[in-house]
């Protein structure tokens, strides 16, 4: 779908600050509607994980407690919904690597579990909910990869993954409900955050704590908002873009960028 007219002049208005912005001074906080484009649902959407019929909640499901009671369950949605394998980085995930090059992006602050921001070439990535690409056995810490867990998990009867070491189950090092965040991840992105000027929150609704207060820590001057329903900060931001994150950070012209 074409971007509006107002969309255009906001788009032209985000590639003025990203061409005023100094070396670092730019960091990007993104949600699950930046890999939607890249056809990974999210989450609160009329057609989004919380939207599907299983026989408990997602929420419950992708929770510590439900892991450790009911691991088969688990892992059956967990492998049936989480994983994407055939997912590539969108024009969002490629930009902002082009940016990140040109030295202009500091780092992605994502919310994201699926890799696509380093899969594009971003190297600077704080991932605050994890990775599906990382796992590691329970009992005796082995780390298995994508391909590992998927490949243990399709040889166990019941399809929960259990280390070849020592037999213990396999946990994705994802964030589960009640878990805490990593508190080195929150560190460096809050660091990032407190020394950017440009501030880009896209693709999120900015209602999953803690990770959306994180966005209350910025104290520079360029706040922006791109993201196809209104948030919290919305009346705080400089410019509210309603559109997808891909079409409008894929448009922007990185300059300096081979």
């Amino acid at each position: 779908m074409a971007l509006t007219q107002q969309q255009l002049e906001q788009q032209a208005r985000l590639q003025e600050i990203i061409d005023n912005a100094g070396p670092g001074s730019i960091v990007f906080f993104g949600g699950a509607g930046v890999s939607t484009e890249s056809g990974i649902p999210d989450f609160r959407s009329a057609d989004g994980l919380y939207n599907l019929k299983y026989k408990y909640p997602p929420e419950r499901i992708i929770s510590h407690s439900f892991f450790l009671r009911d691991p088969r369950e688990f892992y059956r949605f967990y492998l049936d919904r989480m994983i994407y394998r055939d997912a590539a980085p969108n024009a969002a995930h490629l930009a902002l690597a082009a940016l990140e090059r040109v030295g202009k992006l500091r780092s992605v602050v994502t919310q994201n579990i699926d890799g696509l921001h380093q899969a594009a070439g971003s190297t600077q990535v704080r991932e605050l909910h994890g990775s599906v690409l990382r796992n590691y056995c329970e009992g005796c810490g082995r780390f298995y990869d994508l391909e590992g867990l998927l490949a243990r998990a399709a040889e166990a009867d019941d399809s929960v993954p259990r280390c070849e070491s020592c037999g213990r189950i396999i946990k994705p090092d994802v964030v589960l409900y009640e878990e805490q965040l990593d508190e080195r991840v929150i560190s460096a992105a809050l660091a990032d955050i407190e020394a950017a000027d440009v501030l880009i929150v896209a693709g999120t609704s900015l209602a999953v704590y803690p990770a959306a207060g994180f966005v209350h820590y910025f104290r520079g001057h360029h706040l922006v908002i791109c993201n196809m329903s209104p948030t919290s900060l919305d009346s705080h931001a400089e410019l509210c873009i309603a559109a997808p994150v891909g079409q409008i950070l894929g448009g922007l012209r990185i300059e300096g960028d081979r």
